[in-house]
C-alpha cells in the first residue's frame, strides 16, 4: 500500500477513494490524493538553502561561509547579507544571481547561504 493511501491524521491503512477524495473511516479525515502529489513535486523542486528552507525570487540571504572568488584576490565574507537574490536554472550548481554590496554581480550556490 502506497503513501497516499494511507491517512495523514492517523496514519490508518483503511483508507478508500471516493471520486476525488480520499476518506479515512477511523479518524474522519478526508484529503485530495492530487493535491498532496502537486506539494510534493513542488517542494522536490524548489531550490532550497543550507537548512532547506524554499527560497524564491526577492528574499534576502545570508552567506554562511567565507567564499573564494573565482579570479580573484577578494572574499565573501561569511555573515555578509545578500537582498534581492534571484533564482536560475544553472547546470554548475550556481542558482542564485545577486548582487553583493563591494563586490558586485556574481551567482552563488544554494547550498552556502541560509535564509535571512
Amino acid at each position: 500500500m502506497t503513501d497516499a493511501m494511507k491517512c495523514p491524521a492517523c496514519s490508518s491503512e483503511h483508507a478508500y477513494q471516493d471520486r476525488d477524495l480520499w476518506v479515512c473511516p477511523e479518524c474522519g479525515h478526508e484529503w485530495s490524493g492530487a493535491a498532496e502529489a502537486a506539494a510534493d513535486t513542488a517542494q522536490a523542486t524548489g531550490v532550497r538553502d543550507a537548512n532547506g528552507n524554499v527560497l524564491t525570487d526577492g528574499d534576502s540571504v545570508i552567506v554562511i561561509k567565507d567564499l573564494k572568488i573565482k579570479g580573484s584576490s577578494s572574499v565573501v565574507k561569511g555573515g555578509t547579507k545578500v537582498r534581492n537574490i534571484r533564482l536560475q536554472d544553472a547546470s554548475d550548481g550556481h542558482d542564485i544571481a545577486c548582487k553583493i554590496d563591494g563586490i558586485g554581480a556574481m551567482n552563488l550556490k544554494s547550498e552556502f547561504v541560509k535564509k535571512a
